[in-house]
């Protein structure tokens, strides 16, 4: 394949599900040979090494997306129309650059809007962002020749909230990072906790995401854990992973309500794949989820996983695991529920989260930028 390829993208790094799915399938494309543009804030330095890779930097005024995003779409409709005359092929994500080519969706502003939170000015800005993603989303679905998206949710709620034909949209599931979530031995989980500094006896749940609004469903989840902690056979400790504007605000709500001892905020980490090694359940009552890699990477790690029916990954799940869908974000006592049912039957459902780890590790990264281009090659 020598043909140019122009991807789009705010970042191609390893942080987060839409940047580490950009970065897989950058990464395939420089393996491959041909010339790379890559029109982003940052990227990671392994494709720096690459000759092939041309990293085309735009800038974030203020590390502000909402400040860059207009110098980011204005730089890649230049390099998209430059790409195309040479017959090259061009992808976007989303509404970050109107173009003719492939966009590939990893999240609908259409489908979901964030109740406000904070200041004053912090929600206007919320409000005018909305606005423009909205706009700027539809305007770019429709402009796309062919459009990929990250689940089967994903692509209902794109083709609902724009009106795209369904038959332009196809849908490539992420891939999976087999080497570093994987299954472990009981001799590499005990190791993991004596390096964490976790108590060996207790069992520990992890939420994995940002605190600076409901979306992930933390509230829901501090209510659930209120109520379990009541009971002082509960024995199970929370650990929270993940930053955000109302981290504070709960922390001090747990200390308020002397759950200290039981909820840990750990804040931003890079050591995710050793806290799932140490962890026995992770949670995710997200009321919005076009996909969820992180409920993803549990279960390659071989971790049960309660996610909300609605989060796209939900769809991985088969019928022998239906009881870790959770049907309602909202509801906390279907959560306490599903927490108190997951303690009791956990060892039942480990050969059914064994079985669909295997599955999900199987579908590489490699598997799934070639499937991408496999229809960017067809369509785009």
């Amino acid at each position: 394949m020598r043909r140019p390829y122009t991807l789009i993208s705010g970042d191609f790094v390893a942080t987060g599900g839409m940047d580490r799915a950009n970065l897989a399938l950058a990464l395939w494309l420089a393996k491959q040979g041909g010339p790379v543009r890559l029109v982003a804030h940052r990227i990671a330095d392994e494709l720096r090494a690459f000759p092939n890779v041309r990293f085309v930097q735009v800038p974030k005024p203020a590390n502000a997306y909402l400040l860059g995003e207009p110098l980011l779409a204005a730089a890649g409709r230049a390099w998209a129309l430059r790409t195309r005359a040479e017959g090259g092929r061009v992808l976007a994500n989303g509404g970050n650059c109107v173009v003719p080519g492939t966009n590939w969706v990893h999240y609908v502003h259409g489908a979901y809007a964030s109740e406000p939170v904070g200041g004053v000015l912090r929600q206007l800005k919320g409000q005018a962002s909305r606005r423009l993603y909205l706009g700027d989303e539809r305007r770019a679905l429709w402009r796309a020749n062919v459009i990929i998206a990250n689940s089967e949710r994903t692509r209902a709620d794109l083709v609902a909230a724009t009106g795209v034909p369904d038959a332009r949209v196809h849908v490539v599931y992420y891939g999976s990072e087999a080497e570093r979530f994987h299954p472990v031995s009981p001799e590499e989980r005990a190791a993991a906790r004596v390096s964490l500094g976790w108590p060996g006896q207790r069992r520990v749940a992890l939420f994995v995401g940002a605190l600076g609004d409901r979306r992930k469903g933390f509230d829901t989840l501090f209510q659930a854990w209120a109520r379990l902690n009541a009971h002082a056979d509960w024995g199970v400790d929370l650990k929270v992973v993940g930053m955000g504007a109302q981290r504070e605000q709960w922390e001090q709500e747990a200390r308020a309500a002397g759950l200290s001892e039981r909820i840990q905020f750990l804040g931003f980490r890079r050591d995710v794949p050793v806290l799932l090694s140490a962890a026995d359940l992770l949670v995710a009552p997200t009321r919005y989820e076009a996909y969820g890699l992180g409920v993803h990477e549990a279960l390659c790690a071989g971790l049960p996983a309660l996610v909300s029916r609605s989060a796209g990954v939900a769809e991985r799940y088969p019928a022998t695991l239906r009881d870790l869908l959770l049907e309602d974000p909202d509801d906390v006592e279907g959560l306490v529920r599903a927490l108190e049912a997951w303690k009791v039957n956990a060892e039942s459902w480990a050969p059914h989260v064994a079985a669909l780890s295997e599955v999900l590790r199987g579908q590489s990264w490699d598997a799934m930028a070639e499937r991408i281009v496999e229809v960017m090659e067809r369509f785009g």
